[in-house]
């Protein structure tokens, strides 16, 4: 459970505004499904991209799975729900039943929000023995309250003897307190050997999983803690420590812990990492802990040992000396945390005068002769984006600059203002309680953060005519587009219609957006300014809107570092705003021959602007990143909080996760809901290569939705092309095969319309990696890092690659090498993109085997 993990500059913003409080009652009843106003209206499930394998919400925003448990027959999962909105807030727990994981039955609320508690993630139990008092087989639910007021993160107690129809809060709440903020996410079992319960919960900005023991659920004694270790990126969360069963060796098992990290997971974000190893009812220990292995032997070309010699740096003017300075600096510097990582004495550290000066470094040029390039990156993660500029704007006519006489407001400025920006003026930079603003001109600009962000209303230009190509203006804020639950969108108005529109980034740092408006020009129009939300990031900031003949680019915000062969930008490597270097590889085995360069950029004045750089090294081999060698439950974007059902019938565990991720969720194109939970899967464990590997497999009921005649392709062969395949539809299991041919890359195509739209499944035997390419999968308007490619290792079998995937109206679910790699992954394609190809690029590949059956809808 993270705290609305795109918080602004005042996360209290987010507390006032957002979470409405539910009934301050003790004893909760629900029924019926939440948000349809009381009535019994059937819900619909044929919304464009509502799952209908998957569980969604009828209605609004659902995150984390809650309280996985089985229960005289039904499987119930609970989960984070918003029953007042389709974003994150006024959280609460909703419930939903199933009798085969794959039918499920809302049932609405169970514990709601109160003013002075909202109900964040943890788990239930069933407590047949009435170690608490509250019944014989009671349910008992375990949960993080938190206090919006104090900020304060604590664990209390619900019981339900009705099979978690009602719920009653326990007297004696919370039942550990440690006055922190960040203590959360309970997950309790019953521990046979010891003869108690066992509680983990995490430490979440520690990075610590906290183990408590108790013999009636509600006083707890700290046992060990676990961690910090591998993955770090970000908050740890929802912890899961359960046993799993090792394959081929009949009644052995090994102790799991699965850990959700809020950022820096493998695909970018949030993602579950797991740790194998053993438990004696106190203490964790891990057997795959991983530690700095050294990279392959390799030339070195930079280890800045020696001053820059070779490198022209060009730091700021205006805020010398940094960010580079005269030369590389010998570790962590002042006002920096802890720099790790490097290797020597010196490295190139972007944080000299702080975060706010830019700069770049380019290296000598040299002839590329190896296979790869590999260097050691920290610092923040702003990537490389192709399409930007120096943030210098065309000539123009000036529409607005907000530099109005004296101290007038924006109604005397003869602007028209509504709500809670009436009487207001413009702002002079960041308004109290707001980070430093940055990148607006001149003294003054249009800014909605009054009231600690909670303001909403609009601001609407006087009019003017369109005369120009382009319109080039200045925005920063949140990131809620128009057209969207709560919008903080700056419009056109043309006839009183919105005829473009543009939203923040969720930075307070302004930059240039530009709107081509030939197909205007002669019309008259007006510059919109709506801000609909009081929550994070419920804020625009808007300046210097001009008329031009030309669009301007935006402003490059990186910190990376890059590799440029003809000037032009062919490799890319960024922190993960960390400052621990980690390893990154430049595959340039295309390349040979060609004469390159490096180049640093720190272009950067926000939060983690800067850039750590260190051994740059020529070699035969790739160096691995440490997070390429922790142990991932799923290599996908959209897997998070993932835990197991308590009680489950059956030798293996099953659990499921949400299928979403921190960095874009509250964007994703969906409505009235948003957020799905990811296929049920049950857990085995594998030993190869001198570890154990989790396996994971849908549960075998989703068989039940094949519906018609499988479809089966055999021996169907492609060089350097794609092909179509006889197959269609949006909803499926597909299980294929393939022999490795010549070809490097090859796979499969789905949900394909024509070159316009198709997801890539497909293996990198350069890589020896399955992926998913969801770049050209319909829309991405999620935010700038939904598109992408996702990957995972699997080993060949025979010269064979194989694969199971599970696809949905908004999601593939790949399980590769039998289970060991999984990747989750959401797609929004539009409704014709129905169709399947094979593709095999740089050579040949066959599709020996091909199953499809078309699968039915959970919902009907």
């Amino acid at each position: 459970m993270i705290l609305h993990p795109r918080r602004a500059a005042a996360a209290s913003v987010m507390i006032a505004g957002v979470l409405v409080a539910g009934p301050a009652t003790h004893a909760v009843a629900h029924g019926g499904h939440s948000g349809h106003g009381g009535h019994d209206r059937p819900p619909r499930y044929d919304q464009p991209h509502r799952p209908q394998l998957h569980y969604s919400p009828a209605e609004n925003w659902m995150n984390d799975p809650n309280g996985l448990v089985h229960h005289n027959g039904e499987y119930h999962l609970f989960y984070q729900y918003n029953p007042q909105g389709d974003v994150w807030g006024n959280i609460s727990w909703g419930h939903a039943v199933s009798t085969d994981l794959v039918h499920w039955k809302e049932l609405g609320v169970a514990i709601p929000a109160t003013d002075d508690e909202k109900i964040f993630s943890g788990s239930v139990v069933v407590d047949r023995k009435n170690t608490a008092g509250f019944g014989r087989s009671a349910m008992v639910a375990i949960y993080t309250g938190w206090n919006p007021t104090t900020g304060v993160q604590s664990q209390s107690l619900a019981h339900s003897t009705d099979n978690g129809r009602t719920w009653t809060k326990y007297d004696g709440n919370p039942v550990i307190d440690l006055a922190s903020k960040d203590f959360r996410d309970p997950k309790v079992f019953w521990y046979a050997k010891g003869g108690h319960w066992v509680m983990s919960v995490a430490m979440a900005a520690d990075q610590k999983i906290r183990f408590y023991r108790s013999a009636d659920l509600k006083s707890w004694t700290k046992l060990s803690d676990f961690g910090p270790a591998n993955a770090t990126g970000g908050a740890w969360e929802c912890p899961d420590l359960f046993q799993v069963p090792v394959e081929g060796r009949p009644g052995a098992k090994k102790w799991v812990l699965a850990v959700s990290v809020g950022a820096g997971a493998i695909a970018g974000g949030s993602g579950v990492q797991y740790f194998v190893g053993d438990f004696d009812g106190t203490t964790f220990t891990a057997d795959n802990l991983v530690t700095g292995d050294p990279p392959p032997a390799g030339q070195v070309f930079a280890d800045f040992e020696n001053g820059y010699d070779g490198w022209t740096v060009r730091n700021d003017p205006g805020h010398l000396p940094g960010p580079f300075g005269d030369a590389p600096a010998p570790g962590t510097l002042p006002g920096q945390n802890t720099v790790s990582g490097y290797q020597g004495a010196a490295l190139v550290n972007g944080f000299v005068g702080g975060d706010a000066p830019q700069g770049s470094m380019t290296s000598r040029p040299f002839t590329i002769g190896q296979g790869y390039i590999n260097l050691l990156v920290g610092g923040g993660r702003h990537p490389h984006r192709e399409g930007t500029g120096d943030g210098t704007a065309p000539a123009g006519d000036t529409i607005a600059d907000f530099e109005f006489p004296g101290d007038a407001t924006y109604e005397e400025g003869g602007w028209t203002a509504t709500g809670g920006l009436a009487g207001q003026k413009p702002a002079r930079g960041s308004l109290p309680g707001q980070s430093p603003v940055i990148g607006y001109q001149g003294d003054r600009l249009a800014s909605t953060f009054y009231d600690v962000d909670t303001t909403t209303g609009t601001l609407t230009s006087p009019e003017f005519t369109l005369t120009r190509n382009h319109l080039n203006l200045l925005v920063g804020g949140g990131d809620h587009p128009w057209g969207s639950a709560a919008p903080t969108a700056v419009n056109l108005l043309v006839d009183g219609q919105v005829a473009r529109t543009a939203t923040g980034a969720d930075s307070e740092t302004l930059n240039w957006t530009s709107w081509d408006v030939s197909s205007l020009t002669g019309k008259k129009a007006r510059i919109q300014i709506v801000d609909e939300n009081p929550g994070g990031w419920g804020h625009l900031m808007v300046d210097q809107v001009m008329a031009s003949d030309r669009p301007v680019l935006p402003r490059a915000t990186e910190t990376a570092v890059n590799l440029l062969v003809d000037g032009k930008v062919v490799r890319t490597a960024t922190g993960e705003d960390s400052e621990s270097l980690d390893w990154a590889s430049w595959d340039v085995r295309d390349l040979a021959g060609r004469t390159a360069t490096i180049q640093v950029n720190d272009l950067n004045s926000g939060g983690w602007g800067h850039i750590n750089l260190d051994h740059i090294m020529f070699s035969d081999r790739p160096a691995l990143s440490s997070r390429n060698r922790y142990s991932w439950a799923d290599y996908g974007k959209d897997f998070y909080a993932a835990i197991t059902f308590d009680g489950a019938p059956g030798r293996e565990p099953v659990w499921l996760g949400w299928m979403n991720n921190w960095e874009y969720a509250q964007t994703v194109p969906t409505a009235p809901w948003r957020g799905a939970q990811s296929l049920p899967r049950t857990l085995t464990l594998r030993k190869a290569d001198g570890r154990f590997h989790l396996v994971q497999r849908p549960v075998r009921e989703l068989r039940s939705l094949r519906t018609g005649p499988v479809r089966v392709v055999r021996n169907r062969t492609v060089t350097d092309a794609t092909a179509h395949l006889p197959v269609t539809g949006t909803t499926m299991e597909i299980n294929a095969e393939f022999a490795l041919g010549t070809a490097e890359r090859f796979g499969l195509v789905v949900r394909a319309n024509g070159d316009k739209e198709g997801t890539r499944i497909g293996y990198d035997r350069s890589t020896g990696r399955l992926y998913v390419d969801r770049t050209a999968s319909g829309d991405n308007s999620a935010g700038p890092t939904f598109p992408g490619v996702h990957a995972g290792p699997v080993q060949t079998r025979d010269g064979k690659v194989s694969f199971t995937l599970y696809l949905d109206n908004s999601s593939v679910e790949v399980f590769g090498a039998d289970g060991r790699t999984t990747i989750t992954d959401q797609i929004f394609p539009g409704p014709a993109s129905t169709g399947m190809k094979i593709f095999a690029d740089n050579g040949t590949a066959t599709l020996l085997s091909l199953k499809a059956w078309p699968l039915r809808s959970a919902w009907r």
